[in-house]
């Protein structure tokens, strides 16, 4: 293959027996591989085991105390030269070398792009610090158009704030090919991104190393996003390099347990399985894998409808955001985030509620638990109408309705323990009762085993937790006053999928053992299909079609639900 006369073959980077250690804990040790021109290598694996590390080594971007070791020589001449005959070792530069090649060689695309980007800087300003170049503004909107933004001249003048999450995402990679460098590493570049702004992402990713001829280290936890872009495929686990080989080798006949576990967990799209294998099942060699995968589930939507009642009912119901007001606070410009939407959710049941950033999911399931107020319509819980209840009313209802949010990390207070934190809602609802009983400690303790977390971690604090476990945390708070109705908002989005696979058969074991009811909120498709009895799609504030997931999958009715279909990344 080649790219501008360029042949593929060419190896520009090898990585030889990187070693990366902090204050004498190793943490990526003995990594080999190398990079051909115009090649994308995907390295996959779950949070920790090296992946970004590894790449943020290469970048000279690792804090001050780590200790790296070993090679990574990066080709200086152009030609048909290999590496082997002369190169540049990154591990070796200091500060001004690395200066040289940030940018110029090795760019860089972050897998968070609001917290990487500049909150008080234009778009267009941040893209042009890049550059060495008298006509910056110009070659910033050129560089918009080619990343496909629309309105490139708006977005050069528009803060992080005012565009999307996919718009901001294509500013970090203009930013990345504003020098055109020879190797771009994106580290998660998708992870949080809807499947359509995630497949449109993917495929502009390669065009654009069609046309430049760039190599791309593609770092995923995700083998369905792996198996859209890489050419050959390296797996990670605590540090250390267990297989690679081409990504038709690695996706369809992989050799280690946990590469064959990564693919196992990943929630299916040609059944529907009553457990996901685990990544631990794999490497244990439990023996009930076969069994798991082939367990369908057992209760129907019309078992559910037949001897369950609606929990939840909403009709018509409208929330109005007001944009701007005039001098004297009469709305100007509003925005309907949710636009009369109405539906039932049975006891008992799991409702899945599917659709891109911005249709308004989020606030729909915050206006259920009256976190937000409504516009107009209503909103009945067991018939009881929740629109006209009072604070102190509202307070009390409280705790038959929670919510578990996307971003564990953010939703947990840094500053108390997880068992004060799980233990914080039973001492707010319950107090007068827990004394009584002397304290919360025995039911926190409770509460952290039935979700998979140590009694021993009561007084560990959220950053000494993985994300997995901090997830945990924050189902146990939810969970901690039992009750009927459990909003999840993207509760898994961010998870590995081996996390994601331990989290989702824990929601379905804890629904069967305690009867709950939830409302789970997702742009995941393959995660929707496998958890719920009944999917609705959302666009633009409205319900756009509703049915069972097998229903769903395999006759959609709108083209917006066909197309949310079809962005799902598959391994080919």
């Amino acid at each position: 293959m080649r790219y501008k006369g360029v042949i593929m073959n060419d190896t520009i980077l090898e990585v030889r027996d990187l070693t990366v250690a902090f204050d004498e804990r190793t943490v990526v040790e003995g990594v080999n591989y190398s990079l051909r021109r115009g090649e994308t290598l995907g390295i996959v694996g779950e949070s920790g085991s090296g992946k970004s590390v590894s790449s943020l080594a290469l970048m000279g971007l690792l804090p001050r105390h780590a200790s790296v070791k070993g090679e990574a020589l990066l080709r200086t001449e152009s030609g048909e030269r290999r590496v082997e005959s002369g190169g540049m070792d990154l591990l070796k530069l200091d500060e001004e070398g690395f200066r040289e090649v940030r940018g110029q060689r090795i760019a860089m695309i972050f897998q968070e792009p609001m917290t990487s980007l500049n909150p008080v800087q234009k778009c267009g300003e941040q893209v042009m610090e890049m550059m060495r170049t008298e006509n910056g503004r110009e070659r910033v909107i050129e560089l918009f158009r080619e990343v496909l933004m629309p309105r490139p001249e708006k977005i050069f003048d528009s803060y992080p704030h005012e565009i999307s999450g996919g718009q901001k995402q294509r500013v970090m990679i203009a930013m990345a090919l504003a020098n055109n460098p020879d190797i771009i590493i994106a580290d998660e570049p998708t992870t949080a991104l809807d499947v359509t702004v995630q497949k449109t992402i993917l495929e502009l990713l390669r065009s654009l190393q069609e046309k430049y001829g760039t190599s791309i280290i593609f770092i995923s936890h995700d083998l369905g996003v792996i198996g859209q872009v890489a050419d050959r495929v390296m797996v990670m686990y605590r540090g250390k390099v267990v297989e690679q080989g081409s990504a038709s080798e690695i996706l369809h006949h992989p050799q280690e347990p946990y590469t064959q576990g990564l693919l196992a967990c990943r929630p299916p799209l040609d059944r529907r399985p009553r457990r996901l294998p685990t990544v631990e099942e794999f490497l244990g060699n439990t023996g009930d894998i076969e069994k798991l995968e082939s367990l369908e589930n057992l209760e129907s939507l019309e078992d559910i409808e037949s001897k369950a009642l609606p929990l939840i009912s909403v009709q018509d119901l409208t929330v109005t955001y007001t944009l701007k007001k005039s001098l004297l606070g009469k709305p100007l410009q509003t925005l309907k985030g949710v636009d009369g939407v109405s539906f039932d959710i049975m006891e008992g049941e799991t409702l899945g509620l599917v659709g891109e950033s911005g249709c308004g999911k989020s606030t729909l399931g915050r206006a259920l638990l009256r976190l937000i107020d409504h516009s107009s319509g209503s909103i009945s819980y067991r018939g009881q109408s929740l629109d006209t209840l009072g604070a102190k009313e509202v307070r009390a209802l409280r705790p038959k309705l929670q919510i578990i949010f996307q971003d564990p990390y953010s939703s947990l207070n840094p500053r108390l323990t997880i068992g004060d934190a799980i233990g914080e809602p039973l001492r707010v609802h319950r107090g007068e009762r827990l004394k009584a009983k002397g304290g919360t400690e025995d039911a926190v303790v409770e509460l952290m085993e039935q979700v998979g977390l140590r009694a021993d971690w009561y007084n560990r604090y959220p950053h000494e937790l993985s994300g997995g476990q901090r997830q945990r945390v924050c189902i146990a708070r939810a969970l901690a006053l039992q009750p009927e109705l459990v909003v999840c908002d993207e509760s898994v989005s961010a998870l590995d999928v081996s996390v994601q696979a331990q989290v989702l058969n824990l929601l379905n074991d804890l629904k069967e053992r305690y009867h709950y009811t939830y409302l789970f909120i997702t742009h995941d498709l393959s995660v929707v299909k496998f958890l719920s009895d009944r999917i609705m799609v959302m666009r633009q504030g409205r319900i756009v079609e509703q049915g069972t997931p097998d229903e769903l999958f395999a006759h959609p009715q709108t083209e917006y639900t066909r197309t949310l279909i079809n962005a799902i990344p598959r391994i080919g």
